[in-house]
């Protein structure tokens, strides 16, 4: 017999592929059930409304999301200083680590449902928390001024990318480019892309 935590994470699972699949308003219990093989009375015993049935499927990814990006920061500050061509890796390790399956495309679904309900706003924060405390990591050892100030800035800079390349498929190198370029930590090409080959961290004078 399955654990009620296997049974709720089983619940929790399909609300996220179903999300990323076909939206929110393809959700109902009955579907719910039906994707994550449970009974339907299972759905209804571990959440009692549809609400909470978001609120717990966004935190849940936020866990995963933190734990990683958390993982990639404390090894960011770790670093006996990170030069241009560590950050590209770095950067370009999360956008190719974003995979856009179902799963991956249902938050970008739910960050919009909160800004229409502002009970799944406090999930949705501490999200962009964890992506902030990364972003901060990895300016701070470029040597950028102020890099908790930027950081917000970064990480909407990142989200605005992501979502260009969830929209267009274009690769993950023009994130990287693009963000290189903008905080000044990489002089562009001939060809307008970023130069990646500057040695050692970027100092403001």
């Amino acid at each position: 017999m399955d654990k009620p935590a296997d049974t709720r994470q089983s619940i929790i699972d399909a609300v996220l592929r179903i999300i990323g699949d076909e939206g929110i308003a393809a959700l109902s219990n009955r579907r719910i059930a039906k994707e994550a093989q449970v009974s339907l009375g299972s759905v209804t015993y571990h959440f009692a409304t549809q609400h909470e049935l978001l609120r717990e499927s966004l935190l849940h990814f936020v866990a995963q999301e933190t734990r990683r990006f958390t993982e990639l920061a404390e090894n960011c500050a770790a670093a006996d200083g990170l030069d241009v061509e560590g950050a590209a890796e770095l950067v370009e390790t999360v956008a190719e680590g974003t995979a856009f399956d179902s799963r991956h495309i249902a938050p970008f679904e739910l960050y919009i449902q909160a800004g229409r309900d502002e009970r799944l706003r406090a999930a949705a924060a501490d999200c962009f928390a964890a992506y902030d405390r990364l972003a901060c990591g990895i300016l701070d050892r470029l040597g950028l001024p102020d890099p908790q100030r930027l950081a917000g800035a970064v990480v909407a800079l990142v989200f605005g990318q992501q979502l260009r390349r969830l929209a267009t498929g274009s690769p993950a190198e023009e994130l990287v480019d693009t963000l290189l370029l903008l905080t000044g930590v990489a002089a562009p090409d001939a060809c307008g892309t970023a130069a990646r080959s500057t040695p050692g961290p970027h100092r403001p004078a």
